[in-house]
């Protein structure tokens, strides 16, 4: 069985979707948490936790969008 080779631009654009997917998902789930947080009355520190997951997930989509862009300079040069 031979190994397959990846091409580096389709692993980044993989890699991309996955972020992109990612922020679209965590920032759907973040302002409907806030919307049903409003209407049940969540106390303040729930509602903290929903931020504090919103902006984990924010974080890691940003550090994955840094390295795809380390990545596509080191393959560029």
């Amino acid at each position: 069985m031979s190994e397959m080779s990846i091409d580096p631009r389709e692993a980044h654009a993989r890699q991309g979707k996955v972020a992109g997917l990612v922020i679209a998902f965590t920032g759907a789930l973040w302002v409907g948490a806030s919307w049903v947080g409003a209407q049940y009355g969540w106390s303040n520190r729930t509602m903290a936790l929903f931020d504090l997951l919103a902006l984990a997930g924010f974080a890691w989509a940003l550090v994955a969008t840094y390295r795809i862009w380390r990545a596509r300079q080191d393959d560029e040069g």
